[in-house]
């Protein structure tokens, strides 16, 4: 009998422990999710801010309407973070090929934005508009990507894969650190454009 309330007490003592164990996790768990949030929400906050930094030098530098100007501009970022790209390369990669005339149109069919080259990649372009700012723009995001992975994460051998030539790879290289203090999320707050 004298063990019954022994054993109640330590029983107790053990509930008493897991509930304050418990209590104890779920207070440092919840900073670290409001703290992802936070994190989150200001990543997304500097995101828009180089999306509009970037609308903003494409109507006043390369004279595109605003409106094709924001589209572009997010296309452009959401591309980037999805194919894990430098948002200021994919601005050289269109400013070079089209200077921004979603209509364009070069050697061997090449089309918009990013001048794809339909017969060159009849998978990633079937059922797709490429004259489509955002269509062309996510088309020719993968394409640089998969250049990107077959290249082991070479940005100059991609170029020259996208382009076709070593000039052509360095051009762009050069034209994307005049987009860089736009076009990175992190930039574009600290920048004065």
């Amino acid at each position: 009998m004298r063990r019954l309330p022994v054993l109640l007490a330590v029983l107790a003592f053990s509930l008493s422990s897991a509930h304050t164990a418990l209590a104890q996790e779920m207070r440092d768990n919840t900073p670290v999710a409001a703290d992802t949030a936070q994190s989150a929400d200001a990543q997304d906050a500097k995101t828009q801010l180089a999306s509009h930094k970037i609308s903003e030098v494409l109507t006043g530098k390369f004279g595109v309407a605003r409106e094709k100007a924001q589209t572009i501009a997010a296309a452009v970022m959401s591309s980037a973070s999805k194919y894990s790209l430098p948002p200021a390369l994919l601005l050289a990669i269109i400013s070079i090929e089209s200077r921004f005339k979603e209509t364009a149109k070069g050697p061997n069919n090449a089309t918009g934005l990013m001048q794809v080259v339909p017969s060159a990649h009849r998978q990633l372009v079937r059922n797709v508009d490429l004259t489509d700012p955002e269509d062309n723009i996510e088309t020719g995001s993968a394409i640089l990507h998969g250049y990107m992975k077959s290249a082991q994460g070479d940005v100059e051998a991609a170029l020259k894969n996208y382009g076709g030539s070593r000039a052509y790879a360095e051009k762009v290289s050069l034209r994307a650190k005049t987009f860089e203090p736009v076009a990175s999320a992190d930039a574009a707050s600290a920048s004065g454009w």
